[in-house]
């Protein structure tokens, strides 16, 4: 089980490792468009304030297109093999399910609780609802969940069912088609499930604001719990979107609220708690600048000897992103299921933290990273309120330390797979070259044996690689819808057009040393057979 949970950690680095150049991204749009640094050269509509909003709008892609990233990224990582073909299975799988939920819930929208479905508009900072756009697609805001669970589904219906060898006659329906119909008869009980259970717990989060209203310390508390515990849901969107853009607290929201009364603020000598009570709720930004980067520092200090250069490298950046613009997703997915005691940690801890300021005076628009809120709150206010920041920067500092050896300590203790401490398929240190090549070239034997008695698309891929000279004769190799296209080095090496036909071929078309072996709508799964019998020659 353990071994699947690590697989599995490691497929989530494959849309992850994007996360932290589109988050530099991100800081670097933000510092340059702020006006609060740069002046009037950052007024909106200014040449330099257009060219820095264009490339942070394309920094943002990864981030407004999380679930569609998980979708392809984890099929590259968990499907057995033909991976590119099992993103591809699980991206039009994805749309799918999200076509049946827009579908329901336009036609059946109000027995599932959502009767305007089709007047709803969906726009930016916005519950909308529940419901948000995918692809151009109006469905419900399953976030990651339910991008996980499709590519989840997917990735076991291509494990299992992408080489099965159907009749002749269905021939076409095979490979990725067969995958694909068998998911998309399995996205329709799902979706259905969606649409009756997912609504539900939204109403449930929504019902929660009017408590945490009315809660004082305790609702501060659990807002800034919710708000960081729920971030895989994508609930967490329905937790801060009414408090910080309307109407929970005020009309209009608190953002803009604070906003407008800034210059006010900055003026007054009076304590900011007393001229800003219901700011407490805007300072989750705090645990991006403290707490997520100290939350890096455990895993390379946790991390094997072995692996530290390279832990540092994938942690360096998102910690980087984390501080200055606020994003940390680039941390959050590294550990968030390979060990999500520590997320649940981290959520309490964070809670704490930002009640503990607030408690002690500690209010403000605090939702970015470090940029925005040296923009917003530390460089505007400092003068008449440097004693409030610095009571927050002392009480981070402490958090700081208690969640690095919190974390720390657990990782040790319960050997959490986290950054650097995954398990080495195997220590080829121990052994010495011959050794090594000589297990090796055993283990490909003992496989490929087993395999081509039980495997049909094997037993072809090995025959027509022989035939073709093997594979030091070939240079190039790739399919079209029936056909293997083939590039020789020697073209005399090759067998007969016959003995290519005693291998299920239909036939052999030869242009020199380019050569195209017929062999049917299976060609997919021949070929990558041969590419893995390739690969393991290379070895």
């Amino acid at each position: 089980m353990m071994q699947k949970f690590q697989k599995f950690g490691a497929a989530m680095f494959v849309p992850v490792l994007l996360f932290s150049f589109a988050g530099i991204v991100v800081a670097l749009g933000s510092l340059f468009t702020n006006q609060a640094v740069f002046g009037s050269l950052a007024n909106p509509g200014t040449t330099w304030n257009s060219v820095w909003d264009t490339i942070n709008a394309g920094g943002w892609t990864v981030f407004k297109q999380e679930a569609l990233l998980f979708v392809v990224g984890l099929p590259i990582g968990l499907a057995n093999k033909s991976q590119g073909r099992a993103a591809m299975e699980a991206v039009i799988t994805y749309l799918t399910y999200n076509y049946f939920v827009g579908a329901i819930l336009s036609h059946w929208g109000a027995s599932f609780g959502i009767p305007n479905f089709n007047k709803i508009q969906i726009v930016e900072n916005s519950t909308n609802h529940g419901l948000t756009e995918i692809a151009g697609i109006k469905t419900l805001d399953t976030s990651i969940i339910g991008a996980l669970i499709v590519a989840g589904i997917v990735i076991w219906l291509h494990n299992r069912y992408f080489d099965k060898k159907l009749p002749e006659w269905l021939g076409t329906f095979q490979g990725s088609t067969y995958v694909y119909i068998l998911g998309f008869f399995v996205m329709i009980p799902l979706a259905l499930l969606t649409c009756w259970g997912w609504p539900k717990v939204q109403l449930g989060i929504t019902g929660m604001q009017h408590f945490i209203v009315n809660s004082g310390v305790v609702g501060i508390w659990i807002y800034n719990f919710l708000n960081r515990v729920l971030i895989p849901t994508g609930l967490h969107h329905l937790v801060y979107i009414p408090f910080q853009f309307g109407p929970a607290v005020v009309a209009g929201g608190l953002q803009p609220y604070w906003l407008k009364h800034l210059t006010q603020f900055a003026l007054s000598t009076h304590p900011l708690k007393q001229l800003a009570p219901q700011l407490g709720f805007q300072l989750y930004g705090n645990e991006k600048i403290f707490l997520a980067p100290v939350i890096c520092l455990a895993f390379y200090a946790t991390a094997k000897k072995n692996k530290k250069k390279q832990t540092s490298a994938l942690l360096i950046p998102a910690a980087l992103t984390s501080f200055l613009a606020g994003i940390t997703e680039p941390i959050d997915f590294t550990y968030l299921f390979a060990a999500p005691v520590l997320w649940i940690i981290y959520s309490l801890l964070s809670a704490t933290m930002n009640t503990i300021m607030f408690s002690l005076g500690v209010v403000g628009n605090m939702t970015g990273g470090a940029i925005d809120i040296a923009a917003e709150n530390w460089i505007p206010l400092w003068n008449n309120h440097w004693q409030t920041y610095l009571v927050e920067f002392l009480v981070g500092i402490v958090f700081a330390v208690i969640t690095f050896f919190v974390f720390k300590i657990m990782i040790e203790k319960f050997n959490y797979i986290t950054p650097g401490r995954e398990e080495d398929d195997e220590d080829v240190h121990l052994l010495n070259k011959k050794e090594y090549q000589a297990k090796k070239a055993k283990q490909q034997a003992q496989t490929s044996d087993n395999a081509v008695e039980s495997d049909p698309y094997i037993t072809r891929a090995t025959a027509f690689l022989d035939l073709l000279g093997g594979s030091a004769n070939i240079t190039e190799l790739s399919s079209c819808a029936t056909r293997l296209r083939v590039s020789v080095k020697d073209p005399t090496k090759m067998g007969s057009d016959d003995q290519f036909k005693e291998a299920k071929a239909i036939n052999v078309v030869h242009h020199g040393k380019a050569i195209q072996v017929i062999v049917g709508l299976d060609v997919a799964q021949v070929l990558e057979a041969m590419q893995e019998l390739m690969k393991n020659d290379l070895n």
